[in-house]
């Protein structure tokens, strides 16, 4: 365990990451940092908090935390571990593709929290190997909120990649359309600190293939989960499968058993559900 005085600054995490990417050798079977980095004392920013409300689109001024913004807090932990020399998929090319987070208790956004963060278990995948990264939020000796969020670096993997067919489910219900804006990367970026050129401008997007820039996946589950409402206790559950470009127009469609999506035409952005957390 390590225990941090401070959250570690993004930007020359995100550049360290970088310039380390190409020396990686990502593989199911490597070897990966057991460290646990515990962050205790924090106590959220209420300016970036109120920011982070605002362009994620939940009520601003409410006492708690939203569920989704302890990722936002964890995410610096995460990203040392994953630019670090021992971790051995390069962070370049690294895609979020899910998340599952645990709500146990309201968390009073005044409130003081302890940090933890810590890389689970790298899982061989049929496009490449796949990160699971677990962070959890205690007050005192109690767990109040915990996640496990899934990374896939792509690469070569002697094995013939093979799409599994997926169920075909018919399209949720639609209960509104979104317009998102150009901006809506660079305002996410300055809420969460999560500053990826990809989600910035077009031109930084390109260098690494994408047409215009991407709206962060964490935005988009937050924006939905905005839209949808959640429990004090709550397990959401997110898939991440196609990127948003900037600007765009989305679809948020829901059911009443908890399901949500996020379409862009017949294209499937985003699939989620919420449900009540019983202990």
């Amino acid at each position: 365990m390590t225990v941090l005085n401070s959250t570690p600054s993004l930007g020359p995490l995100l550049v360290l990451g970088a310039l380390r990417s190409p020396f990686k050798k990502p593989s199911a079977d490597a070897p990966f940092p057991r460290t646990r980095l515990v962050l205790p004392g924090l106590r959220a920013d209420l300016q970036k908090l109120a920011a982070y409300e605002r362009v994620c689109g939940f009520a601003t001024g409410d006492d708690g935390l939203p569920v989704t913004y302890p990722h936002v807090l964890g995410f610096p932990l995460a990203m040392r571990l994953m630019s670090g020399r021992d971790f051995p998929l390069p962070l370049l090319g690294l895609v979020h593709t899910s998340i599952e987070i645990v709500r146990h208790a309201e968390l009073p956004g005044d409130g003081t929290y302890e940090l933890a963060v810590h890389i689970e278990k790298l899982s061989p995948h049929r496009r490449g190997t796949e990160a699971t990264v677990v962070t959890g939020v205690r007050v005192g000796e109690d767990v109040v909120w915990e996640s496990r969020s899934t990374y896939l670096a792509r690469h070569r993997t002697g094995a013939v990649a093979v799409d599994v067919p997926r169920e075909e489910r018919a399209p949720l219900p639609v209960v509104e359309e979104w317009k998102i804006a150009a901006d809506v990367g660079r305002r996410y970026g300055a809420a969460s600190g999560d500053r990826n050129p990809i989600h910035l401008h077009p031109l930084t997007a390109r260098l690494f293939g994408f047409p215009r820039a991407i709206a962060h996946g964490m935005w988009t589950v937050a924006r939905c989960l905005a839209a949808h409402g959640v429990p004090e206790r709550a397990r959401v559950a997110a898939e991440f499968r196609a990127p948003v470009l900037l600007p765009g127009t989305v679809t948020y469609a829901a059911d009443g058993a908890g399901r949500f999506e996020l379409r862009g035409g017949d294209r499937v952005h985003l699939e989620g559900s919420v449900s009540p957390w019983v202990p």
